[in-house]
């Protein structure tokens, strides 16, 4: 038998070893391709809030235009030091289903994925569930009892099962139950047998206008108008989902701190500002005094799913609450 030279087999080890860690060491460069559905119309870049202000931590603002695209460029003089990535892209007023094709033909890196669960073999990364999903009734709708025939006669189930190929919780609550351990306290049985009884008691106006402002939301908003059907009421698409007499809404939460963020949904929602909460007793009846009435009506906790593209490496890059943290990641094929 031959013998090699151990001098060999060590250098040869360490070109193999070199070899693999060149393989998966990020590099600089690449440009990021990212899509999404809101469009957001600021005549600047937001500064606060979700998703954008979180990329001002690594990149700068290089191009912007209102509703249509963002361009952020890696900061030099990071903090963390520079991100791996060149660039981000971000195209925005995209529909779900165009930024799905456009991840399956490779022309987008980091996209939302629809109401449904993610092809078999697809990267998914997801936060955890902070979209609050609710029916918000307008001023007009003013007799309690129609609003708890709707709230009754909503099959949270079923909806979950199928529509939402069970993601997300189903909750009765406005904050999640990961936040306050609190969210199981509030009910969310369907009861068709109360919610007929309390429609028989009405005078008239057993018709109402449903809203969708997130078309992804379309499916849910016919589902729950079968559901009140059952209960005696009707409820029509509005014309102007503004003036809607009960509208299907997201809220998100924004903060781990449950009173901070019970008055961030609370604003967001139009509801009145919860009374102060520095205790989880204090939190649960803040939130409780809003949903008496049953003027909003909390249907699900959601998360939110974006698909990622073979090429992006690195990550997961999306924080529990749903952050943009894209200074880690890097493009496989930019150069070294």
């Amino acid at each position: 038998m031959r013998h090699i030279p151990f001098r060999l087999l060590a250098a040869s080890s360490l070109l193999v070893a070199g070899a693999a860690l060149a393989a998966t060491r990020p590099h600089y460069g690449g440009v990021l391709r990212v899509e999404i559905r809101e469009a957001v119309e600021s005549a600047d870049p937001p500064a606060v809030g979700r998703s954008f202000a979180e990329l001002t931590q690594a990149f700068t603002i290089a191009r912007w235009e209102a509703g249509r695209r963002a361009v952020y460029q890696a900061n030099e003089s990071a903090p963390g030091g520079r991100p791996f990535l060149d660039s981000i892209d971000i195209q925005m007023g995209r529909s779900v289903r165009d930024q799905s094709i456009d991840l399956e033909l490779g022309k987008a890196d980091l996209v939302e994925l629809e109401l449904r669960r993610p092809a078999p073999g697809r990267k998914v990364w997801s936060s955890s569930p902070i979209r609050v999903v609710v029916l918000v009734f307008g001023a007009r709708v003013d007799d309690a009892r129609l609003r708890e025939a709707l709230a009754l006669s909503v099959d949270r189930v079923a909806i979950h099962n199928v529509l939402l190929q069970r993601q997300g919780e189903i909750s009765g609550a406005l904050l999640p139950q990961w936040l306050s351990g609190l969210a199981f306290l509030f009910p969310t049985a369907t009861d068709v047998a109360r919610a007929r009884a309390l429609v028989s008691g009405l005078p008239a106006a057993r018709s109402l206008t449903i809203g969708v402002d997130n078309p992804a939301f379309q499916p849910l908003a016919s589902r729950i108008a079968l559901n009140a059907r059952d209960a005696g009421l009707q409820l029509t698409p509005a014309v102007v989902n503004a003036t809607a007499d009960v509208r299907l809404l997201e809220a998100w939460i924004t903060s781990t701190d449950p009173a901070r963020a019970l008055a961030g949904v609370a604003s967001s929602l139009g509801l009145p500002e919860p009374a102060r909460s520095d205790s989880p007793e204090a939190v649960y009846a803040a939130e409780r005094a809003l949903l008496e009435g049953y003027r909003v009506i909390p249907l699900f906790h959601l998360p939110e799913v974006y698909g990622v593209g073979p090429r992006v490496k690195g990550g997961p890059a999306i924080t529990p609450l749903g952050e943009w943290r894209f200074e880690n990641l890097w493009v496989e094929g930019a150069r070294p």
